[in-house]
């Protein structure tokens, strides 16, 4: 069954099946210390002040990834996907004696790491891996791959070379990426003839004397190299770019997916974004599998994909849908296993950016932004989110304090249970103390609250027009204008 899944990579591949999937290609964060302010902007074209960043790649070395990089060795040798100890333990070294030099590169191959023991897992003896990466990474991620995969089922290092980008006077312009290409084992998928590449003028025009001829005259076409010149990077002005910055051109993962699989493989991409992968795997008559950790990427990019040009449709069973919740026991499910992602979609859900930065369960989690009359800058409402049982008002006393210091002009708290009477007019009573303000000739509580299964029931908090959405979800450069 065709699915999008919404959540973490990793827990979502410990719940599939091993060996049952046939290709994967995945495009990850590449460590580059960049933020892609362009996600999401409002209907003037100007970034919103704060926003969720899909591709935020600045990789911090939190006290959990620290956790995670002590044990690393530890859960290489207990994936049992072949790791032997002197491998496990050469890794481990290299990341452990990154933190001190590169914490944040350190942070971000154990992340790695962690994710492609189960892609190992999941993959079919017949199937095969392509990792799309940049220079920044891709000698430590190769590393890695060798240890998980072996060095003996490394195929190729392809060289995917473009010409957009700037350049620099104090080193060689950089103008490709890589693409690492490991295989499950020997018995692997590899239809080399599916993707031949047109032959240069020069060589047809030298096939055309039969004293110096290698080659037919006929035969335009050769087999691919590991070298691609062919395709292009996405240019701002093409029809398929939906606005994400590191949107790979479909013919790219086209001939990925025509080489290591065959009509009704499954084809697995753990980072979809924009689903480029998705559509390409469709289109191929391939069977596909897509996870994003962002939200909209996954119930309005992707769908865009899905939806409006495949003429996919959810309702008619052609996709399915998980990890988002639709009641109450799916939200506290998801609270459970990922209280970030669940502060994450309550954001969502009710029209919000979620903050830049990531937090479980404490300080600010998101913000709505509108407009006011005669003010240029788009001012906000913030947002907290609690997911706990027994929310006491000293956390909403707590938001409003912050309300109270902040440049923000309303708040809102969203709480997961349904509050008792006693307990709803002890809230109350806080917010009303709060007051109201006036804005665009309208009053609005200036601190409000909703409980999980009103957002579930279509309620809102009570804003001006929100900014940076539509009725149909996002106003952003990621859904093109009909």
């Amino acid at each position: 069954m065709n699915t999008l899944y919404y959540g973490d990579c990793l827990t979502i591949m410990q719940r599939m099946a091993e060996e049952s999937i046939d290709l994967i290609y995945l495009d990850p964060p590449f460590n580059s210390k960049r933020n892609y302010h362009t996600i999401y902007k409002d209907h003037t074209g100007n970034p919103l002040p704060e926003q969720v960043e899909a591709f935020c790649d600045q990789w911090l070395l939190d006290s959990a990834r620290k956790e995670a990089i002590e044990n690393l060795q530890q859960t290489m040798i207990e994936a049992r996907v072949g790791i032997d100890h002197h491998s496990a333990e050469l890794v481990h070294t290299l990341v452990d004696k990154l933190q001190d030099t590169q914490p944040g590169l350190a942070a971000y191959l154990s992340y790695m790491t962690e994710r492609l023991i189960w892609m190992k897992k999941i993959l079919k003896p017949t199937g095969s891996i392509y990792l799309h990466c940049d220079p920044t990474a891709s000698h430590y991620i190769k590393i890695i791959m060798d240890t998980i995969f072996g060095h003996k089922h490394f195929r190729n290092e392809i060289i995917w070379h473009y010409q957009t980008g700037g350049a620099s006077k104090r080193w060689f312009a950089r103008k490709h990426d890589t693409v690492l290409f490991y295989v499950s084992t020997e018995s692997y998928i590899f239809n080399a003839n599916d993707v031949k590449v047109p032959r240069s003028e020069k060589s047809l025009k030298r096939a055309q004397n039969p004293k110096g001829a290698r080659i037919s005259a006929n035969d335009k076409t050769k087999l691919a190299t590991d070298v691609w010149t062919d395709i292009p990077a996405i240019n701002p002005m093409a029809k398929e770019r939906l606005g994400y910055p590191t949107q790979k051109p479909w013919k790219l993962v086209e001939r990925v997916i025509k080489a290591s699989s065959n009509e009704g493989d499954v084809v697995f991409d753990p980072f979809c974004g924009c689903a480029t992968t998705i559509e390409a795997a469709h289109r191929l008559g391939r069977r596909w599998i897509g996870i994003d950790v962002a939200i909209h990427a996954i119930k309005r990019v992707a769908k865009v994909r899905l939806e409006q040009r495949l003429g996919l449709s959810e309702k008619h069973g052609h996709f399915r849908i998980q990890g988002i919740p639709t009641n109450y026991e799916g939200a506290r499910d998801l609270w459970r296993r990922d209280p970030y992602h669940f502060q994450q979609w309550c954001v969502e859900e009710v029209n919000g950016f979620v903050t830049s930065r990531r937090t479980a369960d404490g300080g600010i989690d998101g913000r709505i932004y509108f407009e006011m009359n005669n003010v240029k800058k788009l001012q906000n409402m913030i947002l907290e989110v609690k997911g706990g049982a027994n929310v006491p008002v000293a956390h909403l006393r707590a938001l409003i304090g912050a309300l109270d210091i902040s440049d923000a002009k309303m708040a809102g708290l969203i709480v997961m249970e349904d509050l008792g009477e006693r307990k709803r007019r002890n809230f109350q009573s806080e917010m009303d103390r709060a007051g109201a303000i006036e804005i665009n000739g309208q009053p609005y509580p200036k601190v409000q609250l909703l409980t999980v299964s009103e957002i579930l029931n279509g309620a809102r908090f009570k804003t001006p027009n929100v900014r940076g959405r539509t009725e149909g979800g996002y106003a952003s450069v990621l859904l093109p204008e009909a």
